[in-house]
């Protein structure tokens, strides 16, 4: 796993797939946005460990969907931790193991794609403490939930307008480019979410797979929302 510092306070830890981002408070409260794959729970705590932090001060993990690269190692590091669990009401159940993850509609291109992302183990099911909805506030750097539908029914993007920063989750990909992010259930949805994101206007963007975007961020989501059909 690498530690990548994304700005102050914010680094990202990158998986072999995936990645997870951390956020540090002026209080201390440390904040996961994901959470990596099944066995990731001590890489995350060293890393953690390594910027002089503590684990025990993790607070929470956000979950921006359902799928086993994000999930992976949220009940492991809560239970050690204390941490809460938070995610969209409509992927909840699935991150629960109480419903099947929902399947992709994939293009003929993403198909290898798909098949090399299920290499990842799968995530047990898992906890959710909090589920939220669309505007409900998160209770870290003044972040806000974004509802963000077509990558995942719940799928839940995370916006602290304060600091303009935005994670996408996996609805937004910048691998080689900038562009909408691949496996979803309803195209049409994501698109309509990419657009959403992109009237946010950040200047950081996080997202699932790839760098963040941290230059000139506003002005190129637009470009790519208007082009994405």
């Amino acid at each position: 796993m690498d530690l990548v510092p994304v700005r102050p306070r914010l680094h990202m830890l990158r998986f072999p797939i995936g990645q997870a981002y951390l956020w540090r408070d002026d209080t201390g409260e440390l904040t996961l946005v994901d959470a990596g794959h099944k066995d990731a729970a001590g890489e995350i705590e060293d890393a953690i460990r390594s910027l002089s932090y503590d684990p025990a001060d993790l607070t929470r993990i956000v979950l921006t969907h359902c799928h086993r690269d994000h999930v992976g190692a949220a009940q492991e590091l809560a239970d050690r931790h204390g941490a809460e669990i938070v995610a969209h009401r409509l992927d909840a159940p699935a991150i629960r193991g109480e419903q099947p993850v929902p399947e992709p509609v994939l293009l003929d291109w993403e198909v290898p794609l798909y098949e090399h992302g299920l290499t990842v183990p799968p995530a047990p099911p898992t906890r959710v403490d909090r589920e939220v909805e669309d505007g409900d506030p998160l209770g870290f750097g003044g972040a806000v939930a974004v509802h963000s539908p077509g990558h995942t029914p719940g799928s839940l993007s995370v916006h602290l307008p304060r600091h303009g920063v935005l994670f996408t989750g996996d609805c937004v990909a910048t691998l080689g480019q900038v562009m909408l992010g691949v496996f979803n259930t309803d195209r049409a949805e994501a698109i309509a979410t990419f657009r959403r994101l992109a009237a946010l206007a950040p200047s950081t963007v996080c997202v699932g797979h790839g760098d963040p975007l941290t230059v000139d961020a506003a002005a190129i989501l637009g470009k790519v929302a208007a082009e994405t059909v």
